[in-house]
């Protein structure tokens, strides 16, 4: 593709650009608030095949990056600055960024899967590569001077060994670049990064941690009311009555909004509105019902099949199986589980009789801008949504629920609205991480190794795009949806990622699920691996082989084999068979587990390992230390890399050891931090991680993989030090105590 342009040529086609910098917070407020209608007379393009689409360079020699991937609190603010700095040669400071606003981003799809670094950064990168080529070839232009005799240094494009020089403001500054991006545009190379692979501090964890960081939560609009949402006392009950009259003494109640079985409160004031939505009597119809919690895996099996998905399959599973020696079978349960984020969602809307503007901490406002467009009744390009940090989520919470109810009710009210769920609201109602039932099957031969490996899963079906998740909102008021479910790509990691001989992998789609499905973090892939590694701990220890050296045995991959080595040597592995030999009077039992992933069998490599004590007499389990090898290819910022399989560990030690949503036939029970606890400061782990950076390797993300394999390392811990083997989530003492007595027994 030749992208060489003439000065002239690049003048005649300038245009003003949208975002002014020099104005530190206030700045962003502005930029993010900025009206619809003012974007397309300042000409931003969204392509994203556009150099313009991503990066502006400004007079003063700042830089805008514009992004469709937003930080949700992992860091990449950093991480994406670092890329385009590093191609560009400016220093980090000097670059700006604006995330997720469907009127000034590209739409890279949403924040999720571990791929804003992997996918939405590569594209970026590749832009400021082709914008750095641009620009030399413009200064070697004005300089008389070939390319090959420049260099850029801070922003400057300058003679080698000193002489004439031009800052990028000097050569483009307030201009478009009108370009396309160059997929062979000429990026560094890994020996003279200078700013890729450092540490680099957040920008944005000063004014947090003083306070003055702008959430969605603090966003403020001029004549803005607060609303309330009342959710029905039962899941599927229709609205039958409201008494207007019930919150009549309340002051400052603007109105109250029925539309179907969309029932809400506004008022001047946000307490108002809270307590009009306590006070507010309404009826309602039973609900359609909920299965039984006790047989929640039972429904699950028994569920309606839509179809089936052979996920692997190689070699004869079915004769291997009929003709070994001995056979193993154990099955898997994964519970239902909420996102639990600490702070309740919030959204603010604005809709008039032609446009909308959202404000929203969602992962994914490009892809939502279609589905509010359509619950609005207006065309797509009159609805924008601008992302605004919220509560931390790892997958759909409430947010887009929020939104859509502030959405809603400025429709009918004709002002702006501001939603804030409480507590009770959040884990009562926001989508949830579905069921997961799996069946596994082994058989080894008579020399102990395993020739056949036999997979089945339940899982909730899966329809294409966000968008399609139904929104309780638009859902209660009778707004088509197109519903679908979309919990994420959960039927990744079901098979092994060792060399087995005759594997079979299958997935029995279901239709339904009982509650709201949700991508909760690392969608799937946790509870696989859980089975899938506790499993083939199982085998091991029936073989009467060394957990790690039975994984290495079947291992090929050089990248997963390190791995597995590194976390061994830290954590001082002791090759021997599982369980160890517990002192049968001692009150505290004590052990090692292992795990290991190759996270979708196409990303990052990581491997775990756990040391954990056990009470015998009330069931407790203390992870007292973790460690973790990371292997995700070129780290771009090994902090941030370190904070967020920091985070994956202790998240998932929480789901692993406590966390289970509750119900009754009518709705969610667990609706509060007593009933839904998470892991608490005192009981967080010593964390050891080993980087493995591969600068020559493309970064494929960490904001999940290292999820995966840590409720597998904490069973196959337990049962070393017990013999017990868990095989339910969670963990909680009353199960491994039960656990411990069927093994005594």
């Amino acid at each position: 593709m030749d992208t060489r342009i003439s000065r002239r040529a690049l003048l005649k086609s300038g245009g003003v650009l949208v975002v002014s910098l020099g104005l530190g917070r206030l700045g962003e407020r502005v930029v993010r608030a900025q009206p619809a209608p003012a974007d397309a007379a300042l000409g931003k393009t969204v392509a994203a095949d556009a150099v313009d689409g991503f990066l502006a360079i400004h007079p003063d020699g700042a830089v805008t990056l514009f992004s469709g991937k937003v930080d949700l609190g992992t860091g990449v603010r950093a991480g994406l600055r670092q890329m385009v700095a590093e191609e560009l040669d400016v220093p980090i400071a000097r670059i700006r960024m604006v995330e997720g606003d469907t009127a000034l981003t590209p739409d890279q799809g949403s924040t999720a899967g571990s791929y804003t670094i992997a996918r939405g950064g590569v594209t970026i990168r590749q832009a400021a590569a082709t914008a750095r080529g641009a620009l030399l070839r413009l200064a070697a232009e004005r300089l008389g001077r070939a390319a090959t005799d420049l260099e850029v240094v801070d922003g400057v494009a300058r003679v080698k060994g000193g002489g004439p020089a031009l800052s990028y403001g000097d050569l483009i500054g307030g201009q478009r670049f009108d370009l396309p991006i160059d997929p062979k545009a000429p990026r560094k190379k890994p020996a003279d990064y200078r700013i890729v692979g450092r540490p680099v501090p957040r920008p944005d964890l000063p004014a947090k941690v003083t306070g003055q960081h702008l959430y969605v939560h603090d966003f403020v609009l001029p004549n803005m009311l607060h609303g309330r949402v009342i959710r029905p006392p039962a899941i599927g009950a229709t609205l039958l009555s409201v008494d207007e009259r019930s919150v009549s003494a309340i002051p400052g109640v603007v109105q109250i909004v029925r539309i179907k079985n969309f029932l809400a409160v506004a008022a001047e004031r946000e307490w108002n509105a809270v307590r009009a939505a306590r006070a507010l009597r309404a009826s309602w119809s039973t609900g359609s019902g909920l299965p039984d919690r006790a047989a929640l895996f039972d429904t699950v099996r028994a569920g309606a099949v839509v179809r089936d998905q052979t996920i692997a399959k190689h070699g004869d599973v079915t004769a291997a199986l009929a003709g070994s020696g001995r056979l193993l079978a154990a099955t898997y349960q994964w519970p239902i589980q909420t996102h639990g984020s600490m702070g309740p969602s919030c959204a603010v809307a604005e809709v008039t009789a032609d446009r909308a503007t959202i404000w929203t901490a969602s992962q994914a406002t490009h892809r939502f801008q279609s589905a509010f467009a359509r619950m609005l009744g207006l065309p797509k390009e009159k609805v924008r949504l601008i992302y605004l940090d919220g509560a931390g989520c790892y997958g759909m919470n409430g947010h887009e629920d929020a939104a859509a109810d502030a959405a809603l009710m400025s429709k009918a009210l004709g002002r702006p609205v501001r939603v804030q769920w409480s507590r009770q609201d959040e884990h009562g109602w926001d989508p949830k991480g579905p069921p997961q039932l799996l069946d596994l099957r082994a058989a080894l031969d008579a020399q102990g190794e395993i020739v056949a490996w036999q997979a089945q899963a339940w899982l909730p079906a899966n329809t294409a795009g966000l968008p399609h998740i139904p929104l309780l909102a638009p859902e209660a008021a009778g707004i088509d949806q197109s519903i679908g479910q979309a919990s994420g790509m959960i039927q990744q990691n079901t098979d092994p990622p060792y060399r087995i001989p005759n594997v079979e992998a299958v997935v029995h789609w279901l239709r339904d699920t009982p509650l709201r499905p949700s991508n909760i973090r690392a969608p799937g892939k946790i509870a696989n691996t859980f089975a899938t590694e506790s499993f083939f701990d199982e085998v091991a220890a029936a073989a009467g082989q060394d957990p790690l050296a039975f994984r290495l045995r079947y291992l090929a991959d050089p990248r997963g084999i390190e791995v597995l080595q590194r976390t061994a040597a830290r954590l001082g592995w002791t090759p021997r068979p599982s369980p160890q030999r517990a002192d049968p009077k001692g009150s505290v039992l004590r052990g090692q587990g292992i795990a290991y992933v190759h996270y979708k069998h196409d990303e990052a490599y990581v491997a775990m390992g756990m040391e954990v004590e056990v009470e015998r007499g009330s069931g407790r389990v203390r992870v007292r230390r973790v460690v973790c090898a990371h292997d995700c290819g070129l780290i771009i910022n090994p902090d941030g890399l370190r904070s967020q399989i920091e985070g994956c560990i202790i998240q998932t030690l929480s789901r692993a050891l406590l966390e289970e949503v509750t119900f009754d036939r009518s709705r969610v029970t667990s609706v509060d931090w007593a009933s839904y606890p998470i892991l608490k400061f005192p009981d967080v782990p010593v964390i050891e991680i080993e980087l493995i950076d591969r600068p020559d390797e493309p970064p494929v993300g960490a904001g999940e993989p290292a999820s995966a394999p840590v409720a597998a390392a904490l069973a196959n811990a337990i049962f070393d030090a017990t013999g017990a083997r868990l095989r339910t989530v969670p963990f909680r003492p009353n199960r491994v105590k039960a656990a411990l007595e069927a093994r005594r027994a």
